[in-house]
């Protein structure tokens, strides 16, 4: 009997509408027979997926504009995972092997059945397959939009997230002067500067976080990647320089809010400051830069090998423990990346 005949095939379903903020009860594992690829597909065993904040905008039902599905009580959660083909049925013609490793989009589960189309075969640019999870919407903005020039002062809006812990890298390697990150702990705040090389940070709570800013950056900011909105977004536009360039990346102060279902992020700004200091503001999508994804792994690549840059990451271990993982992300208890190491 094969492996596969003998496992199960765990995956972790929403199993109710989240109250407020979603906790570990509202999800479950539960187990099936492992799936058997059907005409045209191949068996993936996933080795690792990405949790992101996003779930809790698709599990709210409030995906208006966003290119993913919601998800309903019963459904499987996905995402962006890693695996390995073990199985191709021997009358396909799946231009896929067995022992490759790819990337697709049905994480939350151990085994995947999936089409061609709907992998990507992981070709050894990037040294580690587990960074192939990185999100490269931080260099799409930083160079897209924000357009980082040497010199610049460079603020990040959650630092400590996904985004903003490779945000500040990048800047410094694009070559910003000041790389400034705003987080919610002292922790992570001196993980930051430590790790990942920002000269400051802005601790969210301990004081209105346009003076904790200005104290930060007394020459102003040039350049800010924005993953969080509100109040943040409201204090970078009051410190920010003539003709500064805005990036927004992300809307976690909505996302995270308890009282709202992810799907908008309301923010008050001085629109007399954007106007009399000519500010550039514009949020990102990957959709509109298509040559952003190759260009990003080929320098991710390079920059890893180098060990110019890091790819933090939280590991969260095994299938039972996943069910936890996006409630641990909403409370803050992450560094980087969430990953579950399936």
């Amino acid at each position: 009997m094969t492996e596969t005949h003998r496992a199960a095939c765990r995956r972790v379903h929403l199993v109710r509408r989240p109250v407020g903020l979603p906790a570990p009860e509202d999800f479950a594992v539960r187990r099936t027979p492992v799936p058997r690829p059907g005409p045209g597909q191949v068996l993936v065993r996933n080795t690792h997926f990405l949790v992101f904040p996003g779930l809790r905008t698709l599990i709210g039902g409030e995906t208006r504009d966003v290119p993913l599905p919601p998800l309903h009580p019963g459904d499987v959660l996905f995402g962006p995972a890693v695996g390995e083909v073990v199985e191709v049925p021997s009358s396909s013609e799946v231009p896929l092997e067995k022992g490759q490793l790819v990337l697709h989009m049905q994480g939350w589960r151990d085994w995947a059945t999936l089409t061609a189309a709907e992998c990507r075969p992981l070709d050894g640019t990037l040294p580690d397959p587990v960074a192939h999870l990185a999100q490269g919407s931080a260099y799409g903005a930083l160079t897209r939009l924000a357009q980082v020039r040497p010199g610049d002062t460079v603020f990040v809006t959650g630092a400590a997230g996904a985004v903003g812990s490779l945000a500040g890298q990048i800047a410094r390697l694009l070559g910003a002067a000041r790389v400034i990150g705003s987080t919610s702990s002292p922790d992570k705040a001196r993980r930051l500067e430590r790790e990942l090389g920002y000269d400051a940070t802005v601790l969210r709570g301990a004081g209105p976080i346009a003076t904790r800013l200005a104290e930060s950056a007394p020459e102003g900011v040039d350049v800010v990647l924005d993953t969080v909105g509100g109040e943040q977004l409201a204090a970078a536009v009051d410190g920010a320089n003539r003709g500064a360039r805005f990036a927004l990346v992300g809307a976690l102060e909505g996302q995270l809010a308890p009282d709202r279902a992810g799907g908008s992020a309301p923010a008050l700004l001085d629109t007399y400051r954007l106007v009399t200091r000519g500010i550039q503001m514009a949020g990102y999508s990957g959709a509109d830069h298509p040559d952003v994804e190759a260009e990003w792994e080929s320098r991710f690549g390079r920059w890893l090998r180098a060990g110019e840059i890091r790819f933090p990451y939280t590991a969260v271990r095994g299938m039972e423990r996943a069910a936890q993982a996006l409630p641990q992300l909403i409370a803050g208890r992450t560094f980087g990346a969430t990953v579950v190491v399936v």
